[in-house]
C-alpha cells in the first residue's frame, strides 16, 4: 500500500485532484485524538477573520441513522464551525454505520468508497472559498480501501498537513511515527497541535513532550489545546483561544497579497 508506484491504481480509481487553493489536511496520531475539534477550530479562525474556509470530511465511519440517511456528528460539527453553505452530504460525501476503519466498514456495508464522489466534493467545497480543511479519519496509515490509505489522501491532495497528537506517555513515539510517514509520502507537515492537554497537575511526560517532539521531529508545535470535556455545537472559548494564536492563514499557504484581497 505504499504511496510510490501507484499510477496505474490512481487512474482506475478517479485519483483525487491537487487541492489549488490554500488548505491544510487535518490528521491525527490515531482515532479520538480530537481532530474534529482542532479542524473546526481552525475553521472558526478563519470565519472571525471573514474568510470563507469550506470543510470536507471526505470519509466518516460510526454516523448516525437519522430518517433515510446516515449523518456524520464531525460533519455536522465542522459545518457549525465554519458557517458552511454546503449541505452534510457535500461537506462528507462517504459516510458508514459502523465505527470501524473506512475500508472494513465499507466492505460489510457493501458499499465501496466512491473516490469520484469525493473529488467531487473537495471541488465543490473550493469553489467560492478563499481556504479549505479537510479532516482525515483515524491515524495517516488508517485503510480507506483495499488500496488506499489516509497518507495516500494526503499525498493526492498536496496540502500542508497538521498532525494532532495527545499530550501524554507515547505520544513522542506515535507522533514521530506520523510525521515520517507524512514526510516520506512528500507530504509537506506544518507542524503538531497537541490536544487535550490537562489544565491541571500535568505529568512530568506531558510537560516535556512538546519540546520532545520539536527536537527530535525538527517541527513546530503549533499551538497546546486544553482538555475539552464536552464538545458542544461550537469550539470552546479555552480551545479557541490556543488556536488563535497561530496564523493559520499563512500556513495554508496565504500570500500577503491574498490576504489582502480578502
Amino acid at each position: 500500500m505504499g504511496v510510490a508506484g501507484r499510477s496505474g491504481v490512481c487512474e482506475k480509481r478517479g485519483m483525487l485532484q491537487a487541492i489549488t487553493i490554500p488548505g491544510l489536511l487535518v490528521t491525527g496520531t490515531d482515532t479520538g485524538v480530537g481532530k474534529t475539534v482542532v479542524a473546526g477550530a481552525i475553521a472558526q479562525w478563519f470565519l472571525r477573520r471573514g474568510m470563507v474556509a469550506g470543510v470536507c470530511k471526505p470519509v466518516a465511519t460510526g454516523c448516525r441513522h437519522e430518517r433515510e440517511q446516515l449523518v456524520s456528528a464531525d460533519a455536522e460539527f465542522l459545518a457549525s464551525c465554519a458557517d458552511s453553505r454546503h449541505p452534510l452530504d457535500i461537506i462528507c460525501p462517504q459516510r458508514y454505520a459502523e465505527p470501524l476503519a473506512p475500508s472494513v466498514a465499507a466492505r460489510r456495508a457493501g458499499q465501496p468508497l466512491d473516490w469520484a464522489a469525493i473529488d467531487r466534493s473537495i471541488q465543490l467545497m473550493c469553489i467560492g472559498c478563499q481556504a479549505i480543511i479537510v479532516e482525515g479519519i483515524g491515524g495517516v496509515l488508517t485503510p480507506l480501501d483495499e488500496l488506499s490509505t489516509v497518507l495516500h489522501m494526503a499525498h493526492w491532495l498536496q496540502i500542508p498537513a497538521i498532525v494532532v497528537a495527545r499530550p501524554g506517555l507515547g505520544t513522542i513515539n506515535h507522533t514521530l511515527l506520523t510525521i515520517m510517514a507524512l514526510r516520506t509520502a512528500g507530504v509537506p507537515v506544518a507542524g503538531v497541535v497537541i490536544n487535550r492537554y490537562p489544565a491541571d497537575m500535568p505529568s512530568v511526560a506531558e510537560e516535556t513532550n512538546p519540546a520532545e517532539i520539536e527536537k527530535y521531529g525538527k517541527i513546530p508545535v503549533l499551538c497546546i489545546v486544553p482538555e475539552d470535556k464536552v464538545r458542544g455545537p461550537s469550539v470552546p472559548v479555552e480551545i479557541a483561544e490556543a488556536v488563535e494564536m497561530v496564523d493559520w492563514a499563512r500556513i495554508a499557504g496565504f500570500s500577503a497579497g491574498m490576504l489582502n484581497a480578502g
